[in-house]
């Protein structure tokens, strides 16, 4: 086992800042996502759903490893958003026991606006988040 490299009084400024700004998108995101009428976890399914490499939905399965999350508690926030007519759920023609989640056209409307939102936020921090000249990360000693 490797012993880590020193870190330096620069390092731990950088890693503060980075996970200030990352708190601060964070928040950005929460509040965008409750002025829309969302939560904050809706806004990520969706997104998540819409973003899902290669097809425009994704699994239960898909949809708890994007989110971190336990399965029954993403089948819990799905069926919230189904009532609330952001998804719908389909069976896959080829295995039954798959279940595809899409987004509405009112869910879409709702991920357009906040992903508008987000992109330019996240446009603003493009400075903020680059941690190459962390010295840990560079091996310096």
């Amino acid at each position: 086992m490797t012993t880590p490299a020193r870190l330096h009084k620069e390092d731990f400024e950088a890693l503060s800042e980075f996970r200030y700004q990352l708190r601060r998108f964070i928040r950005f995101s929460e509040e965008a996502a409750q002025g829309e009428g969302l939560t904050p976890l809706q806004y990520l399914l969706m997104l998540h759903i819409k973003g899902f490499p290669g097809r425009e939905w994704a699994s239960i399965g898909e949809l708890a490893e994007r989110l971190q999350s336990q399965h029954h508690g993403v089948v819990a926030l799905v069926t919230r958003c189904e009532k609330a007519g952001l998804v719908s759920r389909t069976q896959d023609d080829k295995d039954k026991r798959l279940v595809q989640v899409h987004l509405t056209t009112s869910g879409e409307q709702y991920l357009q606006r906040l992903a508008a939102l987000h992109r330019d936020e996240l446009h603003s921090l493009s400075n903020v988040f680059q941690v190459s000249h962390i010295s840990a990360f560079n091996d310096r000693d």
